[in-house]
C-alpha cells in the first residue's frame, strides 16, 4: 500500500525507534535514575523566562484573530527585521525583511530551499559524518546526495576528496558546524578554502553552486571558540538557523532562511522559497512563536550547563582511556569505539544500561555519539557504568 519511496524510511525509523523502546524497557526494569540514555539531541535545559513571559503577554495582549491569523508566507515582516537587524549587529552584515523567511524550523527550512534550487538527479553534497535526514531532504526531490568521508583524525571537512568530487551536476553543499555528531566548529581557515574551492567549480563549469549553511547550534560554543558566518566569505550561500537549541524550543518548530542579496538571482530565489514554504503545505511558520522570537531574539539558554556536562563527561571517559576529541560545540561528544564494530560496542553498553547512537546512524562507523544534553547527574551517575564498560575492553 506505501509508496516504494517510503519504504527504505520506514525501515530506517524502525531502527531508531527501537533504541527508543529499549529505554523505556530498561527504565520499567532498573528504574529511570539507574538507565544512562544519551541517545537524544533533546535539548535538557529550559527556554529563558522570557518565553514564557512574551507567551503569556502576547495572549493576553494581542486580538486572538490577529495573533493566530496567517501572514505572508514569508512570515511577519517586522520580526524578518527583528532578525535581520539581529544578524547585523552581531556579524557585521547588511541584511532587512526581505532576506529571511521564516521557517517551522530548520528541517522544513532545508527542504524549502532544495524544493527551491534542486532538480532530479542534481547533486549535494554533504560531509560524513552527517545528519542522515539530509539524504531524506534530497530525496525529497529527487536529488542525489553524494558523501565526502571524514578525516577522522580533526574532523573537518576532507576537502582533497571534496574537489575531486564536484561535478557539472553538484547544486548544492551542506555544511553544518557546530557539527551534530562531533561537537566540532570548522575553522575559518576551512570555510575558506572551502570557498575557494566553490568559487574554483563555478568557473570551472560555469554553473551556480549553493553552499547551505545549517545552523542549529549556532548559539552553542564553548572555550571562547569562534562560528565563522558563512555569508562573509561566500557569496552563493543560503543559511538554515533553528531556535530549537539556541532557545530551547525543539518542539515549537520555528527558524528561518536567510537569503543573500549576494546570492545568485537573490530575488528570483526569494519568490520561490517563500511560495515552496506554502506548496509543501508549511504555509507559513507558526505566528505566535514568530511573536516570541521577536521579544526574545536576544535571549540565550544557560550555556554553562551544557558546558560542565562537556567538561565532566570528556574528561572522565579520557580517564577510563576511551578516545575522543573534545567537544567545541553543540551537545555531542563523538567517542571512538573501541572495537571496530560499533554496534557492538552499543551492545556491551546496554549491559551496563548505557545508550549511545551507533556512528554508523551518521555514515561514520567506528564511532558511537554521546548526548550530553541531559541532567549533570545523570552523567554523574553514569561514570562507574563507562568505567566497567572500559574495564571489560581492558582500558584501565
Amino acid at each position: 500500500m506505501i509508496a516504494e519511496k517510503m519504504k527504505p524510511y520506514v525501515k530506517n525509523n524502525s531502527a531508531i525507534r527501537m533504541m527508543f523502546e529499549e529505554g523505556n524497557r530498561l527504565r520499567a526494569i532498573y528504574g529511570a535514575d539507574k538507565v544512562y540514555d544519551f541517545s537524544l539531541g533533546n535539548p535538557s535545559v529550559p527556554a529563558p523566562e522570557c518565553v514564557k513571559e512574551a507567551i503569556i503577554d502576547l495572549v493576553n495582549e494581542v486580538e486572538p484573530t490577529v495573533l493566530h491569523g496567517y501572514m505572508s508566507n514569508a512570515g511577519f515582516e517586522d520580526v524578518r527585521q527583528t532578525i535581520a537587524e539581529s544578524l547585523n549587529r552581531r556579524f557585521g552584515t547588511k541584511f532587512a525583511a526581505k532576506n529571511l523567511i521564516m521557517t517551522v524550523g530548520a528541517a522544513s527550512g532545508l527542504n524549502v530551499i532544495f524544493k527551491t534550487i534542486l532538480n532530479p538527479e542534481e547533486e549535494v553534497i554533504v560531509f560524513a559524518p552527517y545528519f542522515l535526514e539530509y539524504g531524506a531532504y534530497v530525496r525529497n526531490f529527487d536529488g542525489k546526495l553524494v558523501e565526502i568521508s571524514p578525516d577522522t583524525t580533526t574532523f573537518q571537512p576532507n576537502l582533497e576528496e571534496f574537489e575531486q568530487k564536484i561535478t557539472a551536476k553538484t547544486r548544492a553543499v551542506i555544511v553544518n558546524t557546530p557539527h551534530n555528531p562531533t561537537g566540532v566548529v570548522y575553522s575559518e581557515e576551512t570555510i575558506k578554502k572551502l570557498a575557494a574551492i566553490l568559487e574554483k567549480k563555478q568557473k570551472e563549469f560555469g554553473t551556480s553552486i549553493v553552499l547551505i549553511s545549517d545552523e542549529p547550534y549556532r548559539e552553542l560554543a564553548y572555550d571562547g571558540v569562534e562560528v565563522p558566518f558563512v555569508t562573509k566569505f561566500y557569496a552563493n550561500t543560503v543559511i538554515g538557523y533553528s531556535f530549537s537549541k539556541s532557545l530551547s524550543l525543539p518542539g515549537e518548530r520555528i527558524g528561518y532562511l536567510v537569503i543573500p542579496d549576494e546570492l545568485t538571482d537573490s530575488k528570483e530565489v526569494f519568490t520561490a522559497a517563500s511560495i515552496a514554504n506554502r506548496v509543501l503545505g508549511c504555509v507559513n511558520a507558526p505566528s505566535l512563536m514568530q511573536r516570541v522570537i521577536k521579544r526574545c531574539i536576544h535571549e540565550k539558554v544557560n550555556l554553562e550547563a551544557y558546558d560542565r556536562n562537556r567538561n565532566l563527561l570528556y574528561s572522565s571517559l579520557c580517564e577510563y582511556g576511551f578516545s575522543c576529541i573534545k567537544p567545541q560545540g553543540a551537545f555531542y561528544l563523538f567517542m571512538k569505539s573501541p572495537v571496530e564494530n560499533e554496534k557492538e560496542f552499543c551492545e556491551v553498553c546496554k549491559k551496563y544500561n548505557i545508550l549511545v547512537v551507533p556512528g554508523s546512524c551518521f555514515a561514520c562507523p567506528g564511532y558511537v555519539r554521546i548526548a550530553y544534553c541531559v541532567s549533570y547527574e545523570q552523567i554523574e551517575r553514569s561514570l562507574p557504568a563507562f568505567k566497567k564498560v572500559a574495564e571489560e575492553y581492558g582500558l584501565v
